[in-house]
């Protein structure tokens, strides 16, 4: 039905001079034409269908990315990323991104504590990056972000936390081991306020993420590892709405009473305590 308009439409891109451009657009306009065809839509939901495009993009800004929350939410992003970041046996495995990066978070010192709030239950997260053949990485990056156990991400509260809470940058010692202090993770909703939210609720579904971490570790010759470790046990793990969870990013954190190591990091007792390796792959 109708197919000379799409043959025409994919047509006009003969003479594009990027070959892989022209074959993502070729693939896009047969997709959408199929779609349209499948599902018939009148010309109002059309309508309403660029008008919830639209309002995606005028709530998107440097603070939050409400098209990222949307390929998150249809589970885009992990098709993604389960495409184009395979990574070899023993490597630490990727997950999405999120809508919540800050570039050029504060780089702060080993143990340093990137709760600035006081709130929550304080946790202390040890760990080493190395290669697949085990050698230690020193120098290695690690950008840190979490939301607070209100929910919240620091640049949804900029009045709050001017100045950024719980995220950080921290660098590998020459053995390759990074420490920092914060509170434990809890799960929380992506925001709901917008039209993704709008979205989640006409379509009967949960906008709840499982408690995690965020990380970016990048180290001179290895592949960039986006990712982040989930709380063993915490709710919403089989049931994440960006479906990010992986099992070898389900992580424990135990409950610890070492007076030194309390007294070292400047904890409470008692406090929780992650231990985790990340292991990266070679460039290509």
């Amino acid at each position: 039905m109708n197919e000379h308009i799409t043959l025409e439409a994919i047509a006009r891109l003969e003479d594009a001079p990027d070959a892989r451009f022209k074959a993502v657009m070729t693939s896009v306009v047969k997709h959408l034409h199929e779609m349209v065809r499948e599902v018939e839509p009148t010309m109002a939901e059309w309508e309403q269908a660029i008008r919830f495009l639209t309002e995606v993009g005028h709530w998107s800004d440097d603070k939050r990315q409400e098209f990222i929350i949307l390929s998150d939410t249809l589970g885009i992003t992990m098709l993604v990323d389960a495409i184009s970041n395979q990574k070899p046996e023993g490597a630490t495995e990727t997950t999405v991104l999120g809508p919540f990066f800050v570039e050029d978070a504060k780089s702060l010192p080993y143990g340093a504590n990137i709760s600035e709030s006081g709130d929550g239950e304080a946790t202390l997260v040890t760990g080493s990056v190395s290669g697949l053949d085990g050698e230690p990485l020193s120098n290695a990056r690690l950008d840190v972000w979490q939301a607070g156990p209100d929910g919240f991400y620091d640049v949804q509260q900029p009045n709050k936390f001017p100045n950024g809470n719980l995220r950080g940058v921290f660098h590998t010692d020459e053995a390759g081991r990074f420490a920092f202090c914060t509170v434990k993770p809890a799960p929380y909703p992506v925001p709901t306020d917008g039209p993704v939210g709008r979205m989640l609720l006409a379509a009967g579904r949960h906008a709840w993420r499982p408690a995690h971490l965020h990380f970016i570790i990048t180290a001179d010759g290895y592949q960039r590892v986006t990712t982040h470790l989930f709380v063993s046990g915490s709710e919403y793990l089989d049931g994440d709405v960006v479906q990010a969870v992986k099992a070898s990013l389900i992580v424990d954190f135990t409950q610890c009473d070492d007076p030194d190591e309390s007294t070292r990091f400047n904890l409470p007792i008692p406090y929780f305590k992650l231990d985790h390796q990340f292991v990266l792959a070679p460039e290509i």
